[in-house]
């Protein structure tokens, strides 16, 4: 029997058991005044731990440290805060970041090395640790506290991204709950943002990055804002064990579930956004080409502006295909905006251009080829460039 996968409503990175959270006002934030800022997030029992970090060169001090930490794939804790990247800091980030895994550890009463560190924010300021000491003792965690800590990540985002899951096969059941934040800095390489992942399954450590790495390769390495990746981007996932054993497919396609569901909130809530894209790559010869055509076109710059101009400039779709290095056969192509038809094997398709520009006036644009080399295909998400995204960017320091 197939597992069946129900959406919890109101669902959080706290939803599976054992997990909670909680979040405060610690001053580091300077742009969002009294917003939470600094959170944490807390098992009652040990997790098995995998994640994936930034391929970016510079890498901030919390990403450092907790990929040290991780070596063993053990966790207890994590510490987050925004407004603050602690990055290109030396040997001060990486001391900062220490400490409030230290502070933390005592609050809650665990070994320092079990928990983790995650920082969002400006880079090249340090951390104000007069003010993130005292505030570390005021975080009181709860059951419900994954709203809190989802609010306390974001910096430039507009909404929070949580969901949460619960999945039954036969007698058992597990639940598997996230959180995510990212506005701007986002690109597909992983990681592209802050991304908390929790169960209360019990899965092996092998398994566990195995099962991490496979949810991520189609939801966040399909995401692509502006080209930028950060020094601080991780995706992490804690498994409690409290559920017990769980079959291992029903885990992974929940997670996956969840995973997209997040990458497709981080690609809506794009800095300036007003839509939301959609690229299903389908019939290239690999899944490696499907996927590296299909985030060539959504990371187009003048796909991208097409899109917030509702411009039906189909040639700036062909053109990013053909730079993505794929392998393609002009003739056989078949492009499509929405369930329109704009170009049939390689060639202009007539197409009602009122009726194309009314499509990609709405909220989501889909844009789909049909490569029809082979049987692979993928979906990559991304949002439009508007002039808003320009102004934010000119201004993020000042």
């Amino acid at each position: 029997m197939k597992a069946g996968i129900e959406t919890i409503p109101e669902g959080t990175v706290t939803s599976p058991e054992g997990f909670f959270a909680g979040a405060t006002s610690a001053g580091i934030n300077k742009k969002a005044e009294n917003k939470p800022d600094l959170a944490v997030l807390f098992s009652e029992a040990p997790c098995v731990a995998a994640a994936l970090f930034t391929t970016n060169r510079i890498k901030a001090a919390p990403v450092v440290l907790s990929q040290q930490r991780l070596k063993q794939g053990r966790a207890g804790a994590v510490v987050v805060n925004s407004g603050c990247a602690n990055a290109c800091l030396g040997e001060r980030g990486v001391r900062d970041a220490a400490r409030m895994a230290k502070l933390t550890a005592e609050g809650i009463g665990i070994s320092p090395e079990e928990v983790l560190v995650a920082s969002t924010g400006v880079i090249g300021v340090p951390l104000p640790m007069k003010r993130i000491a005292p505030a570390v003792e005021q975080v009181i965690l709860s059951r419900d506290g994954g709203h809190e800590l989802a609010r306390a990540m974001m910096t430039t985002d507009t909404f929070a991204k949580e969901m949460a899951v619960r999945v039954r096969a036969g007698d058992s059941g597990f639940t598997i709950g996230g959180v995510a934040k990212g506005s701007g800095m986002i690109h597909p390489d992983l990681a592209t943002l802050l991304c908390f992942l929790t169960t209360d399954a019990a899965v092996g450590l092998e398994f566990a990055r195995a099962a991490l790495k496979k949810a991520v390769d189609v939801s966040f390495n399909m995401l692509s804002i502006d080209g930028d990746t950060s020094p601080n981007d991780m995706v992490l996932l804690l498994a409690n064990g409290l559920a017990g054993s769980v079959p291992t497919d029903a885990f992974e396609r929940a997670l996956e579930q969840v995973c997209v569901y997040l990458a497709k909130c981080v690609a809506a809530d794009g800095e300036g956004a007003t839509r939301l894209i959609e690229v299903t790559v389908s019939g290239a010869r690999n899944l490696a080409e499907a996927r590296l055509a299909a985030r060539t076109i959504v990371s187009s710059s003048l796909v991208k502006a097409a899109v917030h101009g509702a411009d039906p400039n189909w040639g700036r779709i062909m053109a990013a295909l053909g730079r993505s290095g794929v392998e393609v056969e002009e003739a056989k192509i078949d492009l499509y905006i929405g369930n329109v038809a704009v170009v049939k094997a390689g060639a202009p398709s007539p197409f009602n251009k009122r009726g194309v520009i009314k499509l990609l006036e709405g909220k989501e644009a889909a844009i789909s080829l049909k490569l029809n080399l082979g049987s692979a295909t993928a979906t990559a998400w991304g949002c439009d460039l508007s002039e808003e995204y320009v102004t934010i960017n000119s201004r993020y320091m000042t």
